[in-house]
């Protein structure tokens, strides 16, 4: 099973340019609710490799980009599509709950 790879604040342009949709799982070592979806987030990231690109965000490490889309509470998931914020969602949710908002992009 593939795991959602960790990313830095420098690549988000590169990924925002990409040409299929773009989750951004932002999370913190710290954060229970960050580690009871994880195994989700690694488990779209597996099941939607040919279809979009699924990412961590450290927000502790990478500090400008949860400032720059208010990221207030995590675990939080953005969801991009065209270089653009699309689905913002905050807390623990259900695969399916992620699945159907990336589904959406799709």
């Amino acid at each position: 099973m593939m795991s959602a790879t960790y990313i830095q604040d420098s690549d988000f342009g590169e990924l925002l340019a990409l040409d299929r949709p773009v989750v951004v799982d932002c999370t913190a070592t710290w954060c229970g609710p960050c580690r009871i979806i994880a195994p989700l987030i690694d488990q779209l990231a597996t099941e939607y490799e040919d279809r979009a690109k699924v990412v961590k965000l450290d927000i502790d490490k990478n500090k400008e980009n949860a400032k720059k889309f208010g990221i207030k509470s995590i675990p939080a998931v953005l969801i991009f599509k065209g270089g653009e914020l699309v689905e913002h969602l905050v807390g623990k949710a259900s695969y399916e709950t992620f699945a159907q908002a990336l589904d959406k992009h799709l």
